[in-house]
């Protein structure tokens, strides 16, 4: 069963509370039993709002209804979160003018989605007793995409790639 975190009616231990009514105006420091009275004579809940106050505040509400707006909250905020992705690009040291445009293109078309992009030049065989083309690669690339990109640390060699990663600048209004 899933963990219940704010206290309502009985489940609330503290002697004394103050009490905001559904129409959020104050009624003061009053005993529990008390508050719980004035809450069930509306026909509501006494919900615990505040629960490391001195003393603890309590409101006088509809605790279904509170539930649902706090649900209806919570989804909007993870509506709004920035998600950002990583997106790879793959090259090699010998890739050509043409593919390497491509490769460039498709760099811009994530940046400009707002994703990350990964930089990669793979070695295969010899090649990777050269890095210095595949760092002249990425460089370039880099630079190509520079306008809506920040690159993010220099280029790292893992195995037999080599990679950096571009960010996309955040625009200011």
């Amino acid at each position: 069963m899933a963990k219940q975190e704010t206290n309502i009616n009985r489940a609330i231990r503290a002697r004394e509370v103050r009490v905001i009514d559904d129409a959020s105006e104050q009624l003061g420091i009053m005993s529990l039993a008390d508050a719980l009275a004035a809450a069930e004579q509306q026909g509501l809940d006494l919900v615990e709002v505040s629960p490391n106050a001195n003393p603890p505040v309590c409101r006088i509400m509809d605790y279904g209804k509170f539930k649902y707006q706090q649900s209806k909250k919570a989804a909007e905020a993870k509506k709004k979160m920035a998600r950002v992705e990583v997106k790879e690009v793959k090259m090699r040291p010998k890739t050509e003018e043409h593919d390497f445009q491509t490769k460039v293109r498709n760099a811009r078309r994530f940046l400009e989605d707002g994703n990350k992009v990964k930089l990669t030049i793979m070695f295969r065989g010899r090649e990777v007793t050269h890095p210095e083309f595949g760092k002249a690669l990425l460089e370039r690339a880099a630079t190509e995409v520079s306008d809506i990109g920040q690159i993010e640390g220099r280029p790292n060699m893992q195995g037999r790639f080599m990679s950096v990663i571009v960010a996309p600048i955040k625009k200011t209004v």
